[in-house]
């Protein structure tokens, strides 16, 4: 049977032990008394040892038993109990699979928004939760907040050169060292997906594009993202690196690759695909 995840708002009378995603800043508290790290179980999080700020109730998890959820954020000052660990959410994507960092991910999205406004942008007041709804209202002014997500576009450029096909890849100077991606940027207000594409491809590397096309989406909650991902073919252009986050981009054969992002990403995804593409007998693999 295969796992579910069933959103929620309004949390019942809790009388089993939940699921607890809780944070210290930007990481995930994990039970590491058994060896290999696990989301930590128990009725209330104080039963965990912890001193928890904020809690909020996140919906039912099923793995053939179906389980409550809570998100929130712990407190950096107090030494965490014997056996648990605080880690980065990139560094467990070798221990849980996608379905788990999806709930990982969302937990760390809602835990770091509640935080974040608890206050009025507007006004300055203190704002309340909303009965029924993920949302905070401010009292004062009537404004109220959702949950942000940032909407970013990631796309495999392709070309069909003389000596075989090759895709566009690119070094952000923030990767590790040898690693390669494909080319990602933020849309900006006003603007289409298809115009963010052709602009972020343009601005990085100075190729032009054409034949956009829609591949598939992961929300990344690093910190809120929606990674929305597509495919285009190349127009014209020689590589020129016009921004200052690009240390190098080159065009690339499916079978001399180099460093990849970690195959959780949709990055990977787009990536596998090209390759799968252009290898006899492999399946192309497609987004989700």
């Amino acid at each position: 049977m295969p796992k579910s995840f069933t959103p929620g708002v309004t949390a019942p009378t809790i009388t089993e032990p939940v699921r607890w995603y809780l944070y210290q800043g930007d990481r995930l508290i994990v039970d590491e008394r058994a060896g290999a790290p696990t989301i930590p179980t128990a009725i209330h999080a104080a039963d965990l040892g912890l001193t928890v700020l904020h809690t909020q109730y996140l919906g039912v998890y099923c793995d053939g038993v179906s389980m409550h959820c809570f998100s929130g954020l712990a407190s950096e000052a107090t030494p965490l109990p014997l056996g648990y660990a605080a880690r980065d959410l990139r560094s467990l994507f070798e221990h849980f699979d996608d379905f788990e960092i999806g709930v990982a991910g969302r937990a760390k999205q809602i835990a770091h928004w509640e935080r974040d406004h608890r206050f009025c942008g507007r006004c300055g007041a203190a704002t309340e939760p909303v009965q029924g709804e993920r949302a905070r209202r401010c009292p004062a002014c009537g404004l109220s907040n959702y949950p942000r997500i940032a909407p970013a576009i990631i796309v495999a450029v392709t070309q069909h050169a003389a000596d075989g096909p090759r895709i566009l890849l690119a070094r952000n100077h923030r990767f590790p060292a040898g690693r390669y991606s494909v080319i990602a940027g933020f849309v900006e207000a006003g603007e289409t997906l298809e115009e963010c594409v052709r602009r972020e491809v343009g601005e990085e590397t100075g190729v032009q594009i054409t034949n956009i096309r829609y591949f598939g989406n992961q929300p990344w909650p690093f910190p809120n993202s929606l990674m929305i991902g597509f495919t285009a073919e190349y127009a014209g252009g020689e590589i020129a690196l016009g921004d200052d986050e690009i240390a190098d981009a080159q065009w690339f054969a499916p079978d001399a690759l180099p460093l990849l992002p970690p195959k959780i990403s949709i990055a990977r995804k787009l990536i596998d695909d090209f390759v799968a593409r252009h290898t006899p007998g492999a399946t192309p693999v497609g987004a989700w």
